[in-house]
């Protein structure tokens, strides 16, 4: 396994610590670890539905009917 030092102010390290010790997490690495897992999945998904978004076809609707639409049901 790979080592890879970083530099945090110190807001951050005490989150990390904080997450640590709620004892989900056994260390700051496998936080850290864990944040990297989670970034990799979310990017995955979005590459996924974008591919799935393009294969759908085209759309009839611009951007703002599309915007007016989902402004339509956000009141609703």
């Amino acid at each position: 396994m790979a080592t890879l030092n970083v530099s945090l102010p110190d807001e951050m390290r005490t989150w990390i610590d904080e997450q640590v010790k709620t004892g989900k997490f056994a260390n700051a690495s496998d936080y850290i670890r864990d944040l990297v897992r989670r970034n990799q999945s979310e990017r995955e998904a979005i590459s996924l539905a974008l591919i799935e978004g393009e294969l759908s076809g085209k759309s009839d609707k611009n951007v703002l009917d599309i915007i007016q639409a989902k402004k339509t049901r956000a009141s609703e």
